[in-house]
């Protein structure tokens, strides 16, 4: 466990680091803001650059907490701990792929340089999201009742029953959901792949607490 909280930390603090690095080579004016379209809307000074990955490290301390209080929940194992600490090692990653990806943009935009778009933030944010979900689906067969996370509803934690059959039967679906969103993310541009994604997650949740619903007055 002492090596992966070492990962851990490594992954916390790694935007950090890269835009500490990153700093004497940005303008002194760069990129602040985009709009949902993906345009400039605001553009400030290069050291705003520190604030993501701020966020990062207070979202990472937040999810060792959040895996504290999860073992606390849990008696006669640490399953649920290990699952939300792997959660906040996948969130630290997800950060850490979107901040380079905003710092390239803000230096060849603030530079001058031309600049090629191969894959834009609505497509990327769909394909990560995607992945995240088909990851998180993996675990959720294996959570135990906890009011931390997975398939929580009033009726999926009625009781161990409901709990397991909804953990497999929401995990099953976030797999599904997030290969969709991943198909939608590389042939899909723009509004249309957020769109996609967005109604798919939507679906998805309708469907699970339907389940959990129904699965509770059965059971």
């Amino acid at each position: 466990m002492k090596n992966k909280k070492t990962i851990y930390y490594i992954l916390m603090f790694l935007p950090l680091f890269i835009s500490v690095v990153a700093l004497p080579f940005l303008p002194e004016v760069i990129p602040a803001h985009y709009n949902f379209a993906g345009e400039v809307d605001r553009w400030g000074s290069k050291f705003e650059t520190l604030l993501f990955p701020l966020c990062t490290i207070g979202m990472g301390f937040f999810m060792l907490w959040m895996a504290k209080i999860s073992a606390k929940q849990e008696e006669g194992g640490k399953n649920n701990e290990k699952i939300v600490f792997y959660t906040g090692m996948g969130l630290s990653l997800f950060f850490t792929v979107m901040h380079c990806y905003f710092l390239y943009k803000d230096f060849v935009l603030a530079s001058g340089m031309g600049y090629s778009n191969p894959v834009d933030i609505n497509q990327l944010v769909c394909i990560l999201l995607g992945i995240s979900l088909v990851v998180t689906g993996n675990f959720m067969p294996k959570l135990r009742n906890n009011g931390i996370i997975g398939l929580r509803t009033s009726w999926s934690m009625k009781n161990d029953v409901t709990w397991k059959k909804c953990q497999l039967f929401g995990g099953i679906s976030f797999m599904i959901c997030g290969v969709l969103m991943v198909i939608a993310g590389i042939f899909m541009e723009g509004y249309l792949a957020m769109c996609v994604a967005l109604g798919l997650l939507v679906a998805d949740t309708i469907i699970c607490v339907i389940y959990s619903y129904k699965i509770a007055k059965k059971y």
